[in-house]
């Protein structure tokens, strides 16, 4: 997962800077220092999507990098229990990240279990024992050092949470890395990071508008089967349309993605276009509906427990305040890259 702060010298909070350097097209990369590194472990072939779905939805919310937010978390399910029709959910990993303390972790793991879920760097690096990956983030190398440095501290904290919680460790342990979910006729690749690597960063929104890294995105479609990937981890939203599918990258779940608007997003893939809400960006295809909607939680009540846990002064508030408070430097046409070609069906 990505920290998107205030930190002036990060690429992800200004949408400007190099391109990152990117083994294979993905953005993992090895023998790097703790952060920006990963376990061989995290990798896979874009081809174990080529199976049998786990689940068949008529419409499919995919919340990725929930963050610990107990407030969105709420707002989530409320906007499903606004459906008209049955929703499946599936919590596509870094649903905890800021909830160190242990009453919002059991609200968070509570909430999760009820639903579907996936684990992201976050959940696999508190789960098991230290692998010297650090919060496994993958960074690519323009992300400063100093925002690498904070979300290790960050993991570091939350991992001392979780070992209280030996039960909770043991179940994020034994979640999966991705699922397969079908959705009408479009079959949906659910990920954290990329095609091939939990933490991978090819779905990051300045690589989706990449000319140059089009072949690496549709080759992953040619070998996955899949007509949708939906992905978080890169911390910003990106949804575009490629030959073979549409990528969908809600960002976060649980802090703002827009500049001035406080409101998180998920990916709904449904049969049918929402009637309830209406979403940031749409597309279709394969007779199903891939939308960005807006998660509007408590916003007061979110920072009053942000700061609770993270005053100033602590790594989580230094990378991300000025984010939560404000949303990134970010807007809606930097989500969309070559949108007139990703609306077509």
């Amino acid at each position: 997962m990505a920290a998107v702060g205030s930190d002036p010298g990060s690429r992800l909070c200004s949408v400007q800077g190099p391109t990152p350097v990117l083994e294979q097209g993905n953005g993992v990369n090895q023998g790097l220092t703790p952060g920006r590194s990963c376990p061989s472990s995290y990798r896979y072939s874009p081809r174990v999507f080529d199976r049998p779905p786990e689940s068949v939805a008529e419409t499919l919310y995919v919340v990725g990098g929930l963050y610990g937010n107990v407030e969105a978390l709420h707002a989530l399910e409320a906007m499903a229990a606004r459906e008209p029709g049955p929703v499946s959910i599936v919590f596509n990993g870094d649903f905890h990240w800021f909830d160190v303390a242990a009453s919002d972790f059991a609200t968070v793991e509570e909430g999760v279990r009820r639903h579907a879920a996936l684990r992201g760097n976050v959940e696999t690096e508190i789960s098991g024992d230290d692998s010297g990956a650090g919060c496994g983030c993958a960074y690519p190398l323009d992300v400063s050092d100093a925002v690498v440095t904070r979300s290790n501290e960050i993991l570091n904290q939350l991992r001392e949470t979780a070992r209280d919680l030996p039960a909770a460790r043991e179940r994020l342990r034994r979640l999966p890395m991705h699922l397969v979910a079908r959705v009408g006729d479009a079959r949906v690749g659910i990920v954290h990071g990329d095609a091939a690597s939990l933490a991978g960063w090819g779905f990051d929104q300045e690589r989706l508008a990449d000319p140059a890294h089009r072949h690496w995105v549709e080759s992953m479609f040619a070998e996955a089967k899949v007509d949708v990937f939906a992905s978080t981890h890169t911390c910003l939203p990106a949804i575009a349309r490629f030959d073979g599918g549409v990528v969908a990258n809600n960002g976060a779940a649980g802090m703002p993605n827009f500049e001035g608007v406080r409101a998180g997003l998920l990916t709904r893939i449904g049969k049918r276009a929402a009637a309830h809400a209406s979403p940031v960006r749409a597309g279709e295809i394969a007779g199903a509906h891939v939308e960005l909607l807006a998660i509007e939680y408590d916003h007061d009540r979110w920072v009053h427990r942000f700061l609770t846990a993270w005053p100033e002064g602590s790594a989580a508030h230094a990378s991300y305040f000025h984010r939560i408070s404000q949303g990134p430097r970010f807007t809606l046409g930097h989500a969309v890259p070559a949108w007139p070609e990703a609306a077509s069906a």
